[in-house]
């Protein structure tokens, strides 16, 4: 995969707010994706001894959710642990994993925020935009914005909003577990980005494309 790249990875944690905030105006909030053939799930892992990033890319067929193909990266860490600023610390090595790979995904999904950030421009924007690919961010928690309760039951959804503003969705993928939460991140819309992730789970609470990602990287 081709990516545009559109600054430095090793700067300041001011300058990293600053090109978010740039950034941010170049993500679509709309579909611009075709057919959806094949999704991909990424999971990044540190060495913090060795200060090594690991990224693991799992391509599955879709709606099968079949594994087609997955490359792995290891690169040195440089940017520090921020909240709010972890695509600089990641996207470096989910980078070198997504070059690797010979089949191009459809969509990508993250294990991270999309426009549910501060700036509007989480992990997920930032590998959309670089990459010029659609994208959703898949968080485990929540980094900003607020929501109403949430059912347990599995299927149960409510916005998450931030001044005023939907972010992106609850949702709980399992009963009595905890919630996801799904947002946009490139060239997708907000029900688009649900249909795909909700087709990509299913008995457990995270998609199957992380999981993938997730097991692939242990080994």
């Amino acid at each position: 995969m081709n990516y545009k790249n559109m600054h430095k990875w090793n700067l300041s944690p001011a300058r990293a707010k600053e090109i978010q905030l740039e950034l941010a105006y170049k993500v679509i909030r709309k579909n611009e994706i075709g057919e959806v053939n094949f999704v991909a799930g990424i999971d990044v892992g540190f060495d913090l001894k060795q200060k090594i990033s690991k990224a693991a890319v799992a391509v599955l067929s879709y709606p099968g959710l079949k594994l087609v193909e997955y490359s792995k990266a290891e690169l040195q860490t440089v940017f520090p642990y921020i909240p709010g600023l972890l695509s600089f610390r990641e996207v470096p090595v989910i980078i070198e994993a997504l070059n690797k790979l010979k089949q191009i995904p459809d969509v990508v999904l993250c294990d991270g925020q999309g426009i549910a950030h501060p700036r509007r421009f989480g992990l997920a924007c930032h590998i959309g935009v670089l990459f010029k690919i659609p994208s959703i961010g898949v968080a485990k928690s929540r980094l900003v914005g607020e929501y109403r309760f949430l059912d347990q039951e599995k299927g149960s959804m409510v916005p998450l909003t931030d001044q005023d503003e939907i972010i992106g969705s609850v949702i709980r993928s399992r009963i009595n577990v905890k919630p996801l939460f799904i947002s946009i991140g490139h060239k997708i819309n907000m029900d688009k980005s649900l249909e795909i992730v909700w087709n990509c789970i299913t008995k457990y609470r995270l998609p199957e494309t992380t999981r993938w990602a997730h097991r692939l990287a242990s080994l």
